[in-house]
């Protein structure tokens, strides 16, 4: 594919990702390197516009409206057919003044233009304020009304900070020092900036730049005597016209890009917020029904909303943050039991939670677990979050779980060994022993992971950056619990401080739901083929946007390629 066929298939290039921002670029590039406007030998070729600029150049400087600039060595040569042939290579000191000083009463106004004033965007207007002449003379870069303008240091350089000065109060202006300016001579300085913002030009002066790694710079010797492409003049209108178009075709793509995703993004959060939402009356049942068989018409309702959602997963999901919702809607549905299927032959959790009472009585006699310093007021089922499923039950997490700190251990005591030590953040380290032998739930403490959930291996060492969680294993599913308390956000309990902590007096209180023991094994069972859906789809999205950057990389490289 050429440039001319790919400016034709523009617009279905720009569905891949970044493209946009990539056909911004190679839009400039084709622009310098002769490919975006057809050639008219017509036009006074690049040697005789050299040889007015020269002459022009000589006259400027005995008129005295500009000081001469430093006597500047050739450009290195460059293969003449990699531009048109009524093309010259040039160089921005031979077409231009580097770097010229302007002379103007003291109280003329003038414009200040400070670096963050300077767009980065090819055509986007800089900011500027407005100072008498006296306050800027010194110490700044000076320019005029038509200069255009090269940020010299990382990353401004990189990032494409270059532009023409336009609309300066008293036709000139200053700015920072870390500008290199040209003034262009019978040419058109947007050509120039084409130039300056083209990949052609950045890919080859980063390599280039001095300095240290936080402050590198572009030389002057790279601005001033770089190979530049200077096309006839009436190419140079003809191509800045052609580049003003396109432009304009890029701001229209990215919004109706932006548009579709935000299509997109309202549709998937429509879908997820149906699923999310609690079973509230339905205005479609018959509110004579007797309360049980109205709340089942709900929940049947709700199941029908989750089928859809996960039946469309792939039309639904088009970013990495759709999969990312999709997981938490998922384990929102698992608790609160719409996610698996209930049976009254499962032993309900009201038994559990009475069995667990005497587990917990144990546990305290064995010196397992505490006796807790605070009973647990019971739960007021008028405030409860969601109409409970058949066989469940609600319950305070201090029913269900016990929490205490792990031990102990900093990275300089930790010995070598292979058993893996867990913090708020998981692992974090491995030492020669152990403090659980079981797989075990961990919560993390304090810091910025704390409420993190974690489950260990048979054996690991805690550290009292995280909670050890006791429960009955006859009674909870261990993934069931951490399941369940990933939902409960228990980082959103540990209150605002700068040095987030939760304890049991936070987590003791909140109120959860609680299936049968088959329903909780069913619920793992259920998230786990969904999460793997949700792997399969991440992982599709990904290849996807590669096989989309490979085309558009492969079609961009083959356009740009030398006939």
């Amino acid at each position: 594919m050429n440039a001319t066929q790919l400016l034709t298939h523009f617009e279905r290039l720009a569905e891949a990702p970044d493209a946009v921002p990539r056909l911004r670029r190679f839009i400039l590039d084709l622009a310098v390197r002769g490919k975006l406007v057809e050639q008219d030998s017509a036009d006074e070729s690049a040697p005789e516009l050299l040889t007015r600029i020269q002459a022009e150049k000589v006259r400027l400087v005995k008129s005295g409206a500009v000081k001469a600039s430093k006597p500047i060595a050739d450009a290195d040569d460059v293969d003449a057919s990699l531009i048109p042939n009524t093309w010259r290579w040039s160089s921005l000191a031979e077409v231009g003044f580097i770097s010229p000083r302007n002379a103007a009463p003291d109280d003329q106004l003038a414009s200040f233009v400070p670096m963050p004033c300077i767009a980065a965007d090819y055509g986007t207007p800089n900011r500027h304020e407005v100072r008498s002449w006296r306050e800027i003379k010194t110490g700044y870069t000076h320019f005029a009304e038509g200069d255009v303008g090269l940020a010299k240091i990382t990353p401004c350089f990189e990032n494409g900070k270059s532009t023409v000065f336009r609309g300066l109060v008293g036709g000139i202006g200053a700015g920072t020092t870390e500008l290199h300016i040209v003034r262009p001579v019978l040419l058109s300085a947007d050509y120039i900036l084409i130039y300056l913002k083209s990949s052609v030009y950045i890919a080859t002066g980063i390599p280039r730049m001095t300095g240290t790694a936080g402050q590198k710079r572009v030389p002057s010797e790279y601005f001033t005597q770089s190979p530049f492409p200077l096309p006839p003049l009436a190419e140079q209108h003809r191509i800045v016209a052609k580049v003003d178009e396109l432009m304009a075709l890029c701001d229209q793509l990215e919004a109706a890009q932006q548009e579709r995703e935000r299509r997109r993004d309202r549709l998937a959060a429509a879908s997820l917020q149906r699923l999310n939402q609690p079973a509230d009356a339905n205005p479609a049942t018959d509110q004579t029904e007797p309360t049980e068989a109205r709340q089942q018409a709900q929940r049947e309702q709700q199941k029908d909303h989750a089928r859809f959602h996960l039946q469309n997963l792939n039309r639904l999901t088009t970013r990495p943050e759709h999969v990312k919702a999709t997981r938490q809607t998922i384990r929102n549905l698992a608790m609160t039991g719409r996610l698996a299927t209930q049976s009254r032959s499962d032993e309900p959790a009201s038994t559990l939670l009475e069995l667990n009472v005497r587990w917990r009585i144990a546990a305290i006699k064995r010196k397992q677990i505490r006796d807790p310093r605070k009973e647990l007021a019971e739960v007021d089922h008028e405030f409860t979050p969601y109409d409970l499923p058949v066989g469940w039950a609600w319950a305070r997490l201090g029913e269900v779980i016990y929490i205490q700190s792990g031990d102990g251990l900093t990275a300089a005591n930790m010995k070598e060994g292979s058993i893996p030590v867990f913090g708020g953040n998981g692992i974090n380290g491995h030492h020669d022993a152990f403090n659980v032998e079981a797989p075990t739930l961990v919560v993390g403490r304090v810091g910025y992971y704390c409420g993190s959930i974690h489950i260990t291996p048979e054996r690991a060492w805690v550290t009292d950056n995280a909670f050890v969680t006791h429960f009955c294993p006859e009674l909870f599913s261990l993934r069931f619990l951490a399941l369940l308390l990933m939902s409960t956000n228990l980082k959103e309990n540990e209150g605002a401080t700068a040095q987030p902590v939760i304890s049991g007096s936070k987590i003791y209180p909140i109120v959860v739901g609680v299936p049968p023991l088959a329903e909780q094994h069913r619920i793992i069972a259920k998230v786990d083929e969904l999460m793997a859906l949700c792997d399969q789809l991440e992982a599709q999205l990904t290849q996807s946007q590669t096989d989309s950057r490979r085309l558009l990389e492969a079609v961009l490289e083959a356009a740009l390629t030398p006939a």
